[in-house]
C-alpha cells in the first residue's frame, strides 16, 4: 500500500523562508575550524609537522626520548597493543620491512599504547613475535597524540629531519573482518623508499583499518583505602624485606611515614614493573617463589597512592615486622667456612677471575640442604661460582651454586621433598670469583656457610648447564639470537631455572619440547635486568619430563645505541669473563624422579647414618 502527501504551496513557501533565515543565524559547520570533538581526523598533526621531541619509556621500565634513538635516515613507528588481533597479524610484514631497509639505516620502533598493558606485557610480545626492533611504552598517549595516531596497527614516518612524511596502514591487506590474498598498494614500503628517495610521498595519509586506540582509566576507582586498613599488610609482605634499616635497598618501608614519603616513588615502580624484583612473565610457569604483587594488590597500592596517601586509624595498623636478626638468609650455618686471606681489588680496570679453595676437607660424603656464599664487602664481587673440589679438580659437573647481583642462596630446604647437594669424600670447596671495581682499592673477604639435611635425605640435586659457545654479537644489532638445547637422559622432575648474561642480555626463554607436542613455556624472562638475576623455583612434581624430552632456551641481546647499558655499542661481542663481554649461560636445576635414597643424616655433620 502506497501514501502520497500533498504538501500545500503555502506550507512549502513557509518552509523555505524557515531554513533560510536558520542558515543566516547558525553558521555551516562546514566553514567552521574542525576541534577534537568535532573530529578526530580534523584534528590530526598535519603531513609535514616537524616531531621536535618524543617520550617513552622502555622495556627496563626507563624514561627515554626519539632523541635518543638516533638520527636514522628514517623512522617507522607502528602503535601497538598485546590485544588487537591485526597488530599480531602485522608483525610478519613488519620484520620483513625491516629485514628489507636495515641497510638502508631506517629505524623500526613498536610504541605500545595498551591501556592494560604493562611493560613486561610490552617486552614479552616482542619474545613472542621475536621482533627484532625496539619495544616502547607510550603510557600517557602523548607521542599518539603528538603523531595524530588513533588506532592500532598505524604507522607513521618521519623523515631524518623528524618532519611526519607518511601516516596510515601498512597496506590495505589485513583487515579486522579478513584479508585479501596481497596488498594493492604496498603503502608503508613506498612512503618508506620515497622518504628516502628525497621526494615528497604521493600517498602521505592512508585510511587505517584496525582497533581505536583506548586512553588510559583515571584513578582511584576506591575511595575508602586507608593504610593501617589495606595498604600496611602488602607493604611488610612484599617490601619490607629488604626495605628496612641495615639492608642495602635505599629506604625503609616499615612505617606509615616511610611509605608515605617514598609515595611517588613508589607508584613508578610499580607501573614500571621493577619492585618487587620479579621479570618472569605471564606465559610462565608457576614459580613457588614469585615474589611479584597481584593485580589486586597493584590497584589498591596506585589507588591509595592517587588518594592522597590517607593513613587511617594508625593505632589499629599492623605491627611493623619484626627485625631479622640473623646475619644469614638460610639462618644459623651448621659449618661456616672462610678465606684465610683477604684479596685486593684495584680501584680501575679489568680483574682477572680470582680462585681459592675454601680451607676444610669433606673426609666422608656429606649432604647439604642450603648454603649461602656472603661476601663481606658485596659492592665489589660481580659474581662467585662454588664447585666441589676433588683431586681430578673441578668442572661444569661439580658446580653447586652462585652468588649474583640480586640473587639469592640456594636453601633446598623451600622444596620440602628431601633434596640436598652431595658432596663427595675427599673433595674441598673452591671459588671462583669476578670482582669489579668501583673507583677506590678495596679488600674483600668471602665466606660460606652450610645447613645441613633435618629430614631424611630422598634426592640427590642435579643441573646441566646451557652455554652456546663461539658466536659473535655484530655491532648495533638490537636483537641478536641465540639457542641451547639439552635431552634429558632421565626421568626428570625439574626445581628451579636460573639465567646468567651480562648487560646486554635483553631476554631469555626456557622451553620443553616432548612427545611431538607443542613447545612448553617454562620460564620467560623478557626484560632481562643484570642487577637482579634471581632464581624462579618451581613446586616439586609441577613439572616432570620423560626421559627424551628436549630442555632448550633461547636468548636474544641488544648490542644496539639504545641499550643504555651497552658499553660500546659500536664493538663485536664474543664470549667473556668481563661485563664488557657477554655470556649465555641458562642454569637447569632437578631430580632424578625415580630415585629414593631414604637417608638419614647427622643433623651436625651431614655425613648419612648406616
Amino acid at each position: 500500500m502506497k501514501f502520497h502527501v500533498r504538501l500545500r504551496p503555502s506550507f512549502l513557501r513557509l518552509t523555505v523562508l524557515t531554513l533560510t533565515a536558520m542558515a543566516l543565524i547558525v553558521p555551516s559547520r562546514r566553514n567552521q575550524p574542525c576541534h577534537a570533538a568535532d573530529s578526530k581526523e580534523g584534528s590530526r598533526t598535519p603531513i609535514g609537522t616537524k616531531i621536535d621531541e618524543l617520550h617513552f619509556t622502555d622495556i627496563r621500565g626507563l624514561k627515554r626520548t626519539l632523541t635518543e634513538m638516533g638520527q636514522p635516515s628514517a623512522t617507522v613507528m607502528v602503535f601497538t597493543t598485546s590485544s588487537c588481533p591485526l597488530v599480531r597479524r602485522s608483525f610478519p610484514k613488519l620484520k620483513e620491512l625491516a629485514a628489507t631497509f636495515r641497510d638502508q639505516n631506517v629505524l623500526f620502533v613498536a610504541v605500545n599504547v595498551g591501556a592494560s598493558d604493562t611493560v613486561r606485557d610490552m617486552a614479552a610480545q616482542a619474545v613472542e613475535f621475536e621482533v627484532p626492533f625496539y619495544f616502547v611504552k607510550d603510557a600517557d598517549l602523548s607521542a599518539a597524540r603528538a603523531l595524530g595516531v588513533t588506532r592500532t596497527p598505524e604507522v607513521v614516518v618521519l623523515d631524518q629531519g623528524r618532519a611526519l612524511r607518511y601516516r596510515g596502514r601498512i597496506d590495505d591487506q589485513l583487515r579486522i573482518g579478513g584479508s585479501r590474498p596481497t596488498a594493492s598498494r604496498d603503502d608503508l614500503e613506498e612512503a618508506i623508499r620515497e622518504v628516502l628517495a628525497g621526494k615528497t610521498v604521493s600517498i602521505a595519509e592512508t585510511a587505517v583499518d584496525g582497533c581505536e586506540i583506548t586512553p588510559p582509566t583515571q584513578r582511584p576507582t576506591r575511595s575508602d583505602i586507608t593504610w593501617a586498613k589495606d595498604v600496611a599488610a602488602i607493604v611488610h609482605s612484599k617490601c619490607a624485606n629488604c626495605h628496612r634499616p641495615g639492608t642495602a635497598a635505599p629506604f625503609s618501608l616499615l612505617s606509615y611515614d616511610d611509605a608515605a614519603a617514598n609515595a611517588e616513588m613508589i607508584r613508578t615502580v610499580i607501573d614500571n614493573e621493577t619492585m618487587p624484583p620479579w621479570f618472569a612473565s605471564k606465559s610462565s610457569a608457576h614459580f613457588q617463589n614469585d615474589a611479584s604483587l597481584s593485580s589486586d594488590e597493584k590497584n589498591l597500592l596506585l589507588d591509595w597512592i592517587a588518594l592522597g596517601w590517607p593513613p587511617g586509624e594508625l593505632t589499629s595498623a599492623p605491627a611493623q615486622p619484626e627485625r631479622i636478626a640473623a646475619e644469614w638468609k638460610i639462618g644459623e650455618p651448621d659449618l661456616i667456612v672462610s678465606m684465610l686471606d683477604e684479596h685486593d681489588v684495584p680501584a680501575t680496570g679489568f680483574v682477572p677471575y680470582q680462585y681459592t679453595v675454601l680451607p676444610y676437607l669433606f673426609f666422608n660424603e656429606t649432604w647439604i640442604e642450603a648454603i649461602e656464599i656472603k661476601p663481606d664487602n658485596p659492592a665489589v664481587v660481580h659474581h662467585c661460582n662454588m664447585a666441589y673440589v676433588t683431586k681430578e679438580g673441578a668442572g661444569e659437573e661439580t658446580f653447586i651454586t652462585g652468588h649474583v647481583p640480586g640473587g639469592q642462596p640456594m636453601d633446598l630446604g623451600n622444596f620440602d621433598n628431601g633434596v640436598a647437594v652431595r658432596i663427595p669424600a675427599g673433595a674441598g670447596l673452591g671459588l671462583q670469583i669476578h670482582y669489579t671495581t668501583t673507583g677506590k682499592e678495596e679488600r674483600c673477604r668471602i665466606r660460606v656457610g652450610l645447613r645441613f639435611p633435618r629430614r631424611t635425605v630422598q634426592k640427590q640435586v642435579r643441573h646441566f648447564l646451557l652455554d652456546p659457545r663461539g658466536w659473535q654479537i655484530p655491532p648495533s644489532d638490537p636483537a641478536f639470537r641465540l639457542e641451547a638445547k639439552h635431552t634429558l637422559d632421565r626421568n626428570a622432575n625439574l626445581l628451579g631455572l636460573f639465567t646468567h648474561m651480562h648487560v646486554r642480555g635483553r631476554d631469555m626463554s626456557f622451553y620443553a619440547d616432548h612427545d611431538d607436542k607443542p613447545s612448553e613455556t617454562l620460564l620467560q624472562i623478557p626484560n632481562y635486568n643484570f642487577e637482579w638475576q634471581l632464581g624462579y623455583e618451581l613446586k616439586p612434581g609441577d613439572k616432570v619430563f620423560p626421559k627424551g624430552t628436549v630442555i632448550r632456551a633461547v636468548a636474544h641481546f641488544d648490542n644496539s645505541p639504545f641499550n643504555p647499558f651497552n658499553p660500546d655499542p659500536k664493538a663485536t661481542v664474543r664470549y667473556g669473563p668481563q661485563t664488557v663481554d657477554e655470556m649465555f649461560n641458562g642454569f637447569v636445576f632437578y631430580v632424578d624422579d625415580d630415585e629414593s635414597l631414604n637417608l638419614t643424616v647427622d643433623e651436625k655433620t651431614g655425613r648419612a647414618r648406616k
